[in-house]
């Protein structure tokens, strides 16, 4: 995420701290629980005994005076059950008992008499504020919040709920390098918002050729409308989307399609409905006291509160976390969120910030050593990261992949500006990186202005050729674009609909706002071409080990650009013309003979090792001695 997004979450995170917290005044607590261990079959959160007719349900609170557990079981009383706190003082415990497996219940914990605040480990929360926006359609049969009972978020616990099986469950994730990944925001992806609608235009991506999603967060969030980068309860999906089991499911038909999953996932920072938040305080930040966060941020670009990584309480939380999602769901990865932010290093700006950090990568590598204890078969671990390269070297290293962005130069490339169209960035050579598959390289995410509203609105001319205004000319550069990108070895990654040239500014109705979702540009012939031409160069890099080569020479400064990989008795070569006028190609191709155009566009014999060529503006081709599947 950029720094103004950040900001914008901030003042959020603000406002919604004390209005969310359930803060009641309360008499004080007059008894101590007495100390004692836990019991038998205890865990973090809600453990159901007895055929689901008892939980023994805990709350880690470390130096509280008294904790209560109030709910629909006892009609919120303060007092019927008071929790005993275990012989380190650090958690608080209770057995609550004459339960209906099959029912809801709501319930909180009361802290010192004075703080009701919800589950940290809950897996749904009711939301007087919000839940009265999700329809039945999205979320059928949602439990009615408890008004007049209590106040704040409630944390929801049933024994008997549905249990997903499972069908798809010999799939294997493609190999890192052969990754093409398509963020996607499910509130703006269909107008249903709901992993259910999502999930029937599972064809039209597997048609694209993709073989991953990454969901931006889904855990739950404040708010509805949200990008998720706000989040609050970590073991929850958002029911803004739907229900557990539909997302589940769509995980599952994923799978059925070859289609891998990449959860992006937020633990640098929560936000001010988060009850582990709430429960270390003081009205404007974190106290001290807090076992899981910092007082005050230790980055420029944080949001929210920060967690503090070299807490042992945060390292067994986000441990936990992790756990959870890739066994209860089947996810294949995660992107970790400003993962540069899982620091104690102080810095003020980017230029410190990023600076190599060897207390970052030690909490990096036992975080990605965990997941691959937890999961050894190709599980991929991305990172937000954008530091040094010495220290993205040694992540790269550990097995972790790094986001690539190169928009900037990519987009002067588009627009026909050619001064700073250099994208070379994108290989993995540029970054000291050992192999490819380590840097996710692309030209939109979510957090970059769209390319072809950049086209539209600032695009180059000369002549009769004119990109700025012109539907037509911006999607052939975006077709120019993305032959090169798809053709650069390594992972690469789509944002939703950059497919069919969606160009829609990042700042309309605000930069995180609701965006409109254009599925009727599927229907324009200009745009249904740009979504065939990527089709075409994914199936290409996904069909063909020469888009995974180590060996490859390009030149991407010059108005024609061109990139040549060699392998295996084969050599292609990507040309191009970026300028807005016609140029000469005169490239060295290591031999002569014939070549075919795997764009499309016939063959060319050449008599000698060089190609020379007039190209107009926007022309390519991706030539190659043998023919390509």
């Amino acid at each position: 995420m950029k720094k103004v997004i950040y900001i914008l979450l901030f003042i959020t995170a603000l406002g919604s701290a004390c209005k969310k917290s359930g803060i009641e005044k309360g008499p004080d607590p007059i008894v101590d629980p007495p100390s004692t261990n836990l019991p038998a079959g205890a865990k973090d959160g809600v453990a159901f005994i007895n055929n689901g007719t008892s939980a023994i349900v805990t709350l880690y609170a470390p130096g509280k005076k008294s904790v209560s557990l109030i709910g629909e079981f006892n009609n919120w009383s303060a007092t019927a059950n008071a929790m005993e706190k275990t012989s380190d003082g650090n958690t608080w415990w209770v057995q609550v008992n004459n339960l209906d497996p099959k029912k809801e219940y709501a319930y909180q914990f009361l802290v010192d008499g004075k703080l009701k605040v919800a589950d940290p480990y809950c897996e749904k929360v009711l939301d007087p504020a919000n839940d009265p926006y999700i329809t039945a359609t999205v979320y059928p049969n949602l439990k009615a919040y408890p008004t007049g009972k209590t106040t704040g978020i409630v944390s929801v616990m049933q024994a008997d709920q549905t249990i997903y099986t499972w069908k798809n469950t010999s799939f294997k994730r493609p190999e890192k390098n052969n990754l093409v990944i398509y963020e996607l925001l499910i509130r703006d992806f269909t107008s249903e918002h709901t992993y259910a609608s999502t999930l029937q235009k599972l064809d039209y991506l597997s048609a694209l050729g993709i073989n991953a999603i990454e969901l931006m967060p889904v855990t739950e969030f404040e708010g509805n409308l949200s990008w998720g980068y706000n989040p609050s309860f970590y073991f929850a999906p958002d029911k803004y989307y739907g229900t557990k089991v539909a997302l589940q499911n769509f995980i599952d038909e994923c799978h059925g399609k070859g289609i891998a999953v990449i959860m992006d996932m937020v633990l640098n920072h929560s936000f001010g409905q988060s009850p582990m938040v709430q429960l270390y305080f003081d009205g404007a930040k974190p106290t001290a006291e807090s076992p899981w966060f910092n007082v005050d941020p230790k980055h420029p670009f944080n949001v929210g509160y920060d967690f503090n990584h070299e807490s042992a309480a945060t390292k067994y939380f986000a441990k936990n976390v992790m756990k959870f999602w890739m066994q209860q769901y089947h996810i294949d990865g995660y992107r970790f969120d400003l993962s540069k932010g899982f620091t104690q290093t102080a810095s003020v700006d980017d230029e410190g910030f990023r600076k190599y950090d060897a207390g970052r990568i030690a909490i990096w590598k036992d975080y990605n050593n965990y997941i691959k204890s937890i999961d050894p078969n190709n599980f991929y671990v991305i990172l937000e990261h954008f530091a040094e390269e010495s220290e993205e070297q040694v992540l790269a290293g550990e097995g972790m992949m790094l986001w690539n962005n190169v928009n900037y130069n990519l987009n002067e490339a588009t627009m026909g500006w050619l001064g700073n169209s250099d994208f070379s960035w994108a290989f993995y050579g540029r970054h000291g990186f050992s192999g490819s598959e380590n840097l996710v390289t692309y030209g939109e995410s979510h957090d970059e202005e769209r390319l072809n509203f950049k086209n539209i609105s600032y695009g180059n001319a000369s002549g009769s050729y004119v990109i700025k205004n012109n539907l037509a000319t911006s999607l052939k550069r975006e077709e120019l674009a993305a032959a090169f990108l798809f053709s650069v070895p390594g992972p690469k990654m789509v944002w939703q609909f950059g497919e069919l040239g969606y160009d829609t500014s990042i700042d309309f109705n605000g930069r995180t706002g609701d965006k409109p979702i254009k599925w009727e540009y599927y229907a324009d012939p200009q745009r249904k071409a740009l979504y065939d031409a990527y089709a075409k160069f994914i199936k290409l890099k996904r069909n063909n080990a020469i888009f995974s080569t180590t060996s490859s020479t390009y030149n991407l400064t010059n108005a024609v650009k061109y990139i040549k990989l060699t392998d295996a008795g084969n050599t292609v070569v990507v040309v191009g013309n970026f300028d807005v006028v016609g140029q000469t190609a005169n490239i060295d191709f290591g031999s002569s003979g014939s070549w075919i155009d795997a764009s499309g566009n016939g063959s060319v014999t050449l008599s000698s090792n060089n190609y020379n060529a007039t190209l107009a503006p926007g022309e390519y081709h991706i030539f190659t001695k043998v023919a390509l599947k």
